[in-house]
């Protein structure tokens, strides 16, 4: 079977289309046939050993991938595609059945049968931005009369934590850029701030939840901008981890992290539902063929991205 494969950390070059032996599913495995995935956060930053984090963060990351070379060749955690083969114990699919999901950083499965009324392309890139959105945002109690701020609200995570926050009742303020401002509004902000134009740190408003939806925002930046007890949701960064990690007072400002994060079919399954609700779903900016993945790699390094960018095969 065609896979794409990486031996090396590096550049999106590194990435090759290559013949690969066909996997044979374990007695409680599936094998997926996957006819879409997704380029995403986590398989730039895995391809690139997290060169961008820091030297502490790559030598983290290079001891969950590998420490010389990678110990899994076939990047890629979200798929959507059609059971080709089930062991012997699997008895809830069948083949031939539709399925989506996401394997996380062992690059395995959550799976469950597709949302009714989506093609492969649609359901693909639910899982990524849908599961780390749903994962932060659990942990903030957002509810009717909580107020949040989604600082990247234009990507993967940030599209998915819009409509999450909008489902459990939040009010909602969005940080996007300027081309972006009408669609965040349209996945159910209640007020959109252009960060090209303005710096909500300097507003005055303070907010009950601060959710970082892109990994770039320091807790010291935006502190003044929380409220009393306020809570920081990060998605990324070796400072925010070791503040989560550093126990807080009783009714101060923290940071929270959830390490490691715990997705559950049952999460799959929640999203699953608000899809076919029509009350959430994935934002794509650009589709690519398979064998376009290098230059769909280096788009989403580029960190420009809208939404989700998704491979289709065969």
């Amino acid at each position: 079977m065609r896979a794409v494969v990486y031996d090396r950390y590096g550049p999106p070059d590194v990435l090759r289309l290559a013949d690969v032996e066909r996997p044979v599913p374990k007695e409680d495995e599936v094998l997926v046939q996957v006819h879409a995935t997704t380029v995403n956060r986590l398989d730039v930053h895995t391809r690139e050993a997290n060169r961008r984090g820091g030297l502490g963060v790559s030598l983290l990351s290079r001891l969950v991938s590998g420490v010389r070379r990678p110990r899994q060749r076939i990047l890629g955690s979200e798929f959507a595609g059609e059971v080709a083969a089930v062991g012997a114990g699997v008895s809830e699919f069948a083949v031939g059945d539709r399925a989506f999901g996401n394997s996380g950083l062992r690059f395995g499965a959550h799976a469950e049968f597709m949302p009714a009324g989506i093609g492969f392309e649609e359901a693909a890139p639910v899982s990524d931005g849908g599961l780390n959105a749903l994962t932060c945002l659990r942990q903030a109690d957002l509810r009717d009369g909580r107020t949040i701020l989604i600082y990247g609200a234009s990507g993967a995570i940030g599209t998915a934590g819009v409509q999450l926050a909008r489902h459990f009742g939040a009010d909602i303020t969005a940080v996007c850029s300027t081309k972006n401002l009408e669609l965040v509004k349209s996945l159910g902000a209640d007020r959109v701030i252009d960060y090209t134009r303005e710096d909500f740190t300097r507003n005055g408003q303070t907010y009950d939840v601060i959710f970082d939806a892109v990994g770039k925002l320091p807790f010291t930046r935006c502190r003044a901008s929380m409220k009393a007890a306020g809570i920081f949701l990060p998605t990324d960064g070796f400072g925010n981890l070791m503040r989560a990690l550093w126990p807080s007072r009783r009714g101060d400002k923290k940071v929270v992290f959830q390490i490691p994060p715990r997705q559950t079919k049952q999460d799959i399954l929640f999203l699953k539902d608000l899809v076919e609700a029509r009350k959430f779903r994935a934002v794509i900016d650009r589709t690519y063929p398979l064998e376009d993945v290098v230059e769909a790699t280096r788009y989403v390094g580029t960190e420009q991205k809208t939404g989700n960018v998704v491979l289709t095969i065969g």
